[in-house]
């Protein structure tokens, strides 16, 4: 009975969504100020990831983790998918054609190679190991391209299921959170200098505000390689969602609603755009420097929301094989980003 409350509580008023969603964006909106609040206190803590970790903690407080599951959900729904996008929009402003070009060919081959076996492998693996739903795709994306963002344009073209997002980035966020830790360990141990060390952390570490945590370690040399390196990452997300929403398409065949799965989805042609107009230098610093500042609130949001839908109970019955998932995805892609910065360098 507890639970049909719940769920009942959950449906949104008919012909009010904007107010049902109030609650939600609200709550979003203080995880964003906590989570900005623990960056600033922990500067080595990026705040994508203090976000998720205080969206999970709300789902399961005992309090505040009913209002998560009823009055709250619309909202908290709402920012996971809608923000995400917007987030992923302006990320595009980060990338500009002429930092492709910069990195040469040798760079730029390598990280596509890196990016393709990841991808394929972890997804062939996810499946083998049996994970449920898109998890294994999901999974897949976040470690290939850029962690949590990557999840949420992948899941956003396919339909996944809220709780397959939320596994998804709860796994990638942690993995990503310990890179900040164990990799700079390595630098001497592998023998890689300054740049080599960048372009490491760059096409290995998930998300974007991890890497920046990772490499300045190694001083602004090590951080500047690595920031080219993963906005080259970001860059093949375009199409990567783009093969998935045909993939989309192309399974429902003549189902009603296939004409509706569009074949590159609004919110990347988006992305696409802002690549584009960042290209052109028309943007001065401070519009960048706001734009910036914008995603990264719009991505805690959104990461917040998809946070407060990790249920842990749940997630634990699988726990095994997600843990052997990530663990084997996590040295896929440093052991392919290490061989092939010794390629290139």
């Amino acid at each position: 009975m507890a639970l049909l409350r719940e769920r009942a509580a959950a449906t949104p008023p008919a012909g009010r969504p904007a107010a049902a969603r109030r609650h939600g964006l609200a709550l979003a909106l203080l995880g964003v100020a906590l989570a900005w609040c623990a960056h600033r206190a922990l500067p080595g803590v990026p705040m994508l990831t203090a976000a998720v970790v205080l969206g999970v903690a709300a789902a399961h407080l005992p309090r505040l983790r009913t209002v998560v599951r009823t009055t709250a959900r619309p909202g908290l729904s709402y920012a996971g998918r809608r923000l995400m996008r917007a987030g992923i929009v302006l990320l595009g402003l980060r990338l500009a054609f002429d930092d492709v070009r910069a990195l040469g060919w040798a760079t730029v081959l390598m990280v596509i190679g890196v990016v393709t076996v990841t991808l394929l492998g972890t997804w062939w693996l996810g499946r083998r190991l049996g994970l449920p739903g898109d998890q294994p795709l999901l999974i897949a994306a976040g470690y290939a391209v850029c962690g949590a963002s990557a999840i949420g344009a992948v899941g956003e073209a396919r339909g996944s299921d809220e709780r397959d997002t939320a596994a998804s980035v709860a796994l990638v966020t942690l993995c990503g959170t310990l890179a900040i830790a164990v990799l700079p360990l390595l630098q001497g141990v592998l023998g890689l200098g300054d740049a080599a060390f960048g372009r490491w952390v760059g096409a290995s570490v998930h998300d974007v505000g991890q890497v920046v945590a990772t490499a300045q370690t190694a001083g602004g040399t090590a951080l500047g390689e690595a920031v080219l390196v993963k906005l080259m990452r970001v860059a093949l997300l375009a199409p990567i969602v783009a093969a998935v929403a045909l993939g989309v398409r192309r399974g429902r065949g003549r189902a009603p609603d296939a004409a509706r799965v569009p074949l590159v989805p609004l919110f990347v042609v988006g992305f696409l755009a802002a690549v584009a107009l960042r290209s052109t230098g028309l943007l001065p610093a401070a519009a960048l420097d706001a734009a910036g500042v914008a995603q990264e609130l719009l991505l805690a949001a959104a990461l917040f929301g998809l946070g407060s839908a990790v249920d842990l109970p749940a997630l634990t019955r699988t726990g095994v094989r997600v843990a052997a998932l990530g663990l084997c995805a996590w040295v896929v892609v440093a052991g392919l980003s290490y061989a092939g910065v010794l390629l290139v360098s």
